[in-house]
């Protein structure tokens, strides 16, 4: 019996116990195997300690989930995908998960019918958990890659009509009519637009800041806090609820009370459905589109339009808006045609030069 043994980063000694010193006929049996594939391991940075070999998925999820500190909004969707996870490999170790159980995974979500941005955030979340578990040493390589990873959602969102859009308004009870208007015509996400107060919107100058999202959470980022100038006539119509029910949010209940974005997406779908051509999957998050490309069609360019979504970079703007703005292959033909236009003649050596090479 011969008994091998070696220490980890941390100094603890680890040991083993086997029938054989070396035997090439027997590796799994060999003292020397064992050692020389544990020394490859440490050297490469693979190794994975003994006592965290069993780790399951659910396990290193909840400790996961417990150092995750951001945003309350950002946590609960976290939490709600973990969920999901955990369904589906929660009793499994860590470093038994294999990229093949991944795609299949992901197959059985997109055969349920979910959708493509639901697939790609649970996946997405799964990959930076696993990623999170090579770092910590608990695994030695993630099973999620870019072998792995699901098709990227559509990035072309449906534009409504401005005709759908004054038809989704009208569709609306009147105390409700606001969602559009703050969603068409200053850009504000669903979570702002419910949690919009009064104190936030400067009705004489026509400019809205927004300073939370529902319930009272800080904002996205900090470039949601910019302002959105509006014009006379918005501002106007959005005093209209507050100053006939004395409220604190410009969106209101029937009896004058804030909303819930629950609350504004059913009466959303409610209103969707009586308007002619619109997509089934049209949301309220659908107006800012519009917004946008009604920006983009009045000759915006992109850091204005940027500026007045709140994006945080015009990367983001020109990855979702940029196929609306103008073609520029007949602008850039133009361009250039006017600049040979106006080539000035050859000079009078140049001619004579020409000449005499061909005499």
């Amino acid at each position: 019996m011969w008994r091998a043994r070696y220490r980890d980063a941390h100094g603890k000694e680890h040991a083993r116990h086997f029938k054989y010193k070396d035997n090439p006929r027997d590796p799994e049996n060999s003292a020397q195997h064992w050692i020389d594939g544990i020394t490859a391991a440490l050297r490469t940075g693979t190794y994975v300690d003994p006592r965290h070999a069993n780790t399951t998925v659910s396990e290193w999820c909840d400790l996961w989930i417990a150092g995750y500190t951001k945003r309350p909004r950002s946590v609960s969707q976290a939490k709600t995908q973990i969920k999901h996870i955990k369904t589906k490999f929660g009793d499994r170790s860590l470093g038994s998960i294999r990229p093949s159980e991944v795609k299949t995974w992901i197959r059985e979500m997109q055969d349920a019918g979910l959708a493509k941005a639901t697939v790609r955030g649970r996946y997405q979340r799964f990959s930076q958990i696993f990623s999170d578990a090579v770092h910590d040493g608990l695994i030695p390589r993630s099973p999620a890659s870019t072998r792995t990873s699901p098709d990227m959602p559509d990035q072309r969102p449906y534009v409504a009509t401005t005709q759908q859009i004054w038809a989704i308004y009208y569709a609306l009870p009147e105390h409700l009519r606001g969602i559009v208007l703050l969603g068409a015509f200053a850009g504000l996400r669903r979570s702002e637009l419910v949690a919009l107060r009064v104190q936030d919107v400067d009705f004489m100058r026509g400019v809205i800041s927004p300073k939370i999202q529902y319930p009272a959470d800080p904002l996205k980022t900090e470039e949601s806090k910019n302002p959105i100038p509006i014009p006379q006539d918005l501002a106007l119509e959005l005093n209209r609820m507050p100053a006939k029910w004395g409220s604190d949010t410009i969106i209101v209940s029937e009896i004058g009370r804030p909303i819930t974005p629950k609350i504004a997406n059913k009466v959303f779908q409610e209103a969707r459905v009586k308007v002619e051509e619109l997509p089934t999957g049209f949301r309220i998050q659908d107006l800012r589109h519009y917004y946008a490309s009604m920006l983009i069609a009045s000759g915006a360019d992109v850091k204005v339009v940027q500026a007045r979504l709140r994006h945080k970079s015009a990367k983001t703007t020109l990855d979702i808006y940029g196929h609306l703005w103008p073609d520029s292959d007949e602008s850039s033909r133009q361009a250039v045609a006017a600049v040979f236009a106006d080539r000035p003649e050859a000079p009078a050596d140049s001619l004579r030069t020409d000449a005499a090479r061909f005499q």
